[in-house]
């Protein structure tokens, strides 16, 4: 377990449900800036997420979870995450992702006359994201 004057709560909230609340002695995930790992008394911060994996750390154990798009609130006792989609390794259908991956890649290698290329990208990363993710179980 994490030094107490080190903790700080935790929020991961998606439209369905509350993913994740909890403590942290630290949390790192992707901003449109890039990277960021936030430590207990961070300057207050509200920033957009990119997708990417969140990772929770408490002391020696770390959490991994996919999550998509959202925004970030960073004050000094608490960081709340607001995501579009948020899934815990157990919770991915790798099948499902890797078919996505498949899809998205062929899309952008056909390069066909009415591709939403930055859609197409944006499916590849998520599905990047979810394979990588799963691989935490």
């Amino acid at each position: 377990m994490a030094e107490a004057d080190k903790i700080f709560q935790v929020e991961i909230i998606t439209p369905d449900r509350i993913f994740y609340k909890g403590e942290a002695d630290m949390i790192e995930f992707n901003t449109e800036a890039g990277e960021i790992g936030v430590y207990k008394n961070h300057i207050p911060l509200t920033t957009v997420l990119k997708p990417g994996i969140v990772i929770i750390h408490n002391g020696e154990e770390k959490k991994y979870a996919a999550v998509h798009a959202g925004f970030a609130e960073i004050l000094g006792e608490k960081v709340t995450i607001l995501a579009e989609l948020a899934e815990w390794p157990d919770e991915i259908d790798v099948d499902r992702a890797e078919a996505a991956r498949e899809r998205a890649e062929e899309r952008i290698r056909t390069k066909a006359e009415n591709l939403d290329l930055k859609r197409a990208e944006y499916a590849l990363h998520k599905a990047l994201i979810r394979i990588d993710v799963a691989n935490y179980k």
